[in-house]
């Protein structure tokens, strides 16, 4: 009998928590940029799969993942990522798999965008 115990709802998919936790360690821009791109994503998918018929579903959603002040998490410092964490959270588990693949993948391809940039800024000051 398998007990594993997970502090964090995220935690459950390897996949899903070691972007969170290099999403966590970005800068605020790289989280905002991805945030961004991963709110498209989830509407996408979850429209795909039927799961939100309109806009009342995709900020029912939202607003169903508020927490009360003074308990705040690392996502909830910025609105933009705190409304992409929350609507990925409230994915049916099948959607949040497949979401999670492409915020590792949103993840990488920031981080390498923000290397790349930062590598020219370096030669064009020399």
């Amino acid at each position: 009998m398998e007990n594993q115990y997970f502090s964090r709802w995220y935690d459950k998919d390897p996949v899903l928590s070691m972007s969170m936790k290099t999403l966590a360690n970005s800068s605020d821009e790289r989280q905002i940029a991805v945030a961004l791109n991963l709110i498209k994503v989830i509407i996408e998918h979850n429209i795909q799969d039927n799961k939100y018929e309109n806009v009342e579903d995709i900020v029912s959603a939202v607003e169903d993942g508020r927490i009360q002040r003074g308990h705040s998490r690392w996502y909830d410092i910025d609105s933009t990522v705190r409304t992409a964490i929350q609507m990925l959270e409230k994915c049916p588990p099948d959607t949040k798999k497949k979401v999670a693949l492409d915020m590792a993948q949103l993840v990488i391809e920031k981080i390498i965008q923000d290397e790349d940039k930062d590598e020219l800024e370096r030669e064009e000051q020399e």
